[in-house]
């Protein structure tokens, strides 16, 4: 199974502080809204993202589909197939991607300490 680019999503107290900060560690905007209160930053192959009031915690991010650059991948395992999977080894399930439709979908399941992962398909 491939769980896509990997990301951690940081719920940030002030973007304009966690920017700059991230900046000084070599991170450059690689996507987002500053005026939105979001911000995806790159160092190479690793992805920050910087969310003001949009959640409470730290959460992990997978993206099937796409790789570290946001490319689309020829080939990928489907969040719904992902989801499948999880959930045929009794893991509990936050919120479900709906297994009807195709495309775009997601999925937050809860590791064993609490820590939210999203799997967040774009594509």
């Amino acid at each position: 199974m491939t769980l896509g680019a990997f990301s951690i999503s940081l719920a940030v107290k002030d973007i304009n502080a966690s920017k700059a900060f991230y900046e000084t560690l070599g991170f450059t905007v690689f996507g987002g809204q500053l005026e939105n209160n979001y911000l995806i930053m790159k160092n190479g192959n690793s992805l920050v993202g910087l969310f003001q009031g949009m959640f409470d915690n730290n959460i992990l991010t997978f993206n099937p589909g796409w790789d570290e650059n946001a490319n689309n991948l020829d080939e990928f395992d489907d969040v719904r197939a992902i989801q499948k999977h999880l959930k045929s080894k009794d893991i509990k399930l936050e919120s479900e991607a709906d297994e009807t439709k195709t495309g775009p979908a997601s999925f937050v399941v809860l590791d064993p300490d609490g820590n939210s992962i999203l799997v967040d398909q774009h594509v």
